[in-house]
C-alpha cells in the first residue's frame, strides 16, 4: 500500500507565521523560530524561519512554503513579512510587497487597488498580530507588507493576470491546509473568474477544458482574456456557480472524450474520476440511425477520438451528436438559470468536430 499524501501549508498560512515571528520580535527583540501558529479546525503547527533581519524601527522573517505532496506553483517559495508599527489606531494594514499582485480588476472579494492578500488570510494576520501584542505589550498597530520572492514570475503560471491581479501572487488559503490533489483552489478561480467577467459586463463567457479549446473558443466568438474560464475538468463547479450567478450565454469548449463524459452525466471530467463510455457513444450512433457495423465498431473503439474518426469516415456526425448531449446535462444542471448554452467540440489538433446550440 502507497503512503498516504503529505499535506502542506497555504501561502496564508505562511504569511501568517512570518507575520507572527517579525512582530514578536519587533516588540521582544528575539524571534521566535520555529514560530507556532493557529489555524482554523485549531491547528498548531510549527515554521522554522528561513531568514530573519531585525532592524531600526521594522522586523522581517521568511518561512519557505512546503505545499506537502500537492503540485502546487508556489510550492518551495520563499515567503516573507517586514513589519513596523503603523499611527496609532490604524490596527493592521496591509502593503503588497515585491512578488504579491494588486487588485486591478472589480468582482473579486477586495478593493480595486488593494494587496491580492485574500480575507481569510488578512484575519488570521490581524488575530495573531492582537495575541502578539496582548503576550507583549504591543499596540496592535502594524503595517504589514508581505512579499514572495520570484512571485511575479510564479503568477504567469496562475490565473492571477487573467483575473486582473497584476505584479505578483496572491496569498491564499481559508484553512491555511493545502490537501494534496485539492480541486478547490482550481474551483474557487473559476468562481472569481465568474465575477470577474460579470463585474467587466461581459455577457458571454466560455468554459474551456484546456489552452487549445481555449484558444477556439477565443477566435471563433472573439471574446476578450477575461471571458475565458480555464475550467479544466470541473463542468459542474462552473455550472452550479453560474446557476447562482448567471451571465447570459456560457460556451462550453473541450476535446470529444472529456465532452463525451460530459454528455454522459459527468459533472467532474478528470480521467481519474470519470471514464469515457463508448456505450453512450455506440447509443448515440445508433439513435442517429449508423449501420449496425459502425455501432459495433464505435463500441469497441479505443478512444472517444477513434469513435469519431470512425464515425467521420462514414459520414456519420458524432462530435454534433456528443455536443448535444453535453448541452442536455449543462442546460439541466443550470436548471431555470437565464443562461443560453452552447457546445463547441475539438479534436486534439483544435479542429471543430461538433456543435450545439448558437452559432453567432
Amino acid at each position: 500500500m502507497s503512503a498516504p499524501l503529505r499535506h502542506g501549508w497555504t501561502t496564508g498560512a505562511c504569511a501568517t507565521a512570518a507575520t507572527t515571528a517579525a512582530y514578536t520580535a519587533l516588540l521582544t527583540g528575539e524571534f521566535p523560530d520555529p514560530v507556532t501558529i493557529t489555524l482554523p479546525k485549531d491547528r498548531t503547527p510549527a515554521f522554522a524561519l528561513a531568514r530573519e533581519t531585525l532592524g531600526d524601527g521594522f522586523a522581517t522573517a521568511s518561512i519557505v512554503k512546503d505545499a506537502g505532496d500537492d503540485p502546487d506553483v508556489t510550492h518551495g517559495a520563499l515567503i516573507s513579512s517586514s513589519v513596523r508599527p503603523g499611527p496609532p489606531g490604524s490596527g493592521v494594514t496591509f502593503v503588497a510587497g515585491p512578488g504579491v499582485g494588486t487588485v486591478t480588476k472589480p468582482g473579486l472579494p477586495l478593493d480595486v487597488g488593494e494587496p491580492a492578500i485574500n480575507p481569510v488570510p488578512r484575519r488570521m494576520m490581524r488575530e495573531h498580530v492582537a495575541e502578539v501584542a496582548a503576550a507583549h505589550g504591543g499596540g496592535g498597530d502594524l503595517v504589514v507588507e508581505i512579499s514572495v520572492e520570484n512571485g511575479e514570475e510564479l503568477a504567469r503560471h496562475t490565473w492571477n493576470p487573467r483575473l486582473g491581479i497584476l505584479g505578483g501572487l496572491s496569498i491564499l488559503g481559508t484553512t491555511g491546509v493545502v490537501v494534496p490533489y485539492s480541486c478547490s483552489a482550481w474551483i474557487d478561480s473559476i468562481r472569481r473568474g465568474v465575477d470577474v467577467a460579470r463585474a467587466a459586463g461581459h455577457v458571454h463567457v466560455a468554459g474551456c477544458t484546456g489552452s487549445t479549446s481555449e484558444r477556439v473558443a477565443a477566435g471563433l466568438y472573439g471574446l476578450p482574456d477575461d471571458a475565458l474560464l480555464d475550467m479544466g475538468d470541473f463542468a459542474g463547479a462552473l455550472l452550479k456557480y453560474l446557476r447562482r450567478h448567471p451571465v447570459p450565454r456560457l460556451t462550453i469548449a473541450g476535446g470529444v472524450g472529456k465532452l463525451s463524459k460530459l454528455a454522459d452525466g459527468h459533472l467532474d471530467l478528470h480521467s481519474g474520476r470519470s471514464q469515457v463510455n463508448p456505450d453512450l457513444l455506440a447509443r448515440l450512433v445508433l439513435d442517429a440511425g449508423g449501420a449496425a457495423g459502425l455501432v459495433e465498431s464505435v463500441r469497441e473503439a479505443n478512444t472517444a477520438l477513434h469513435a469519431l474518426r470512425l464515425c467521420q469516415e462514414a459520414g456519420l456526425p458524432l462530435g454534433d451528436l456528443v455536443a448535444e448531449g453535453a448541452r442536455a446535462t449543462a442546460v439541466e444542471v443550470l436548471r431555470e438559470a437565464p443562461v443560453e448554452v452552447d457546445i463547441v467540440v475539438i479534436d486534439r489538433a483544435g479542429v471543430i468536430v461538433g456543435r450545439a446550440g448558437g452559432r453567432s
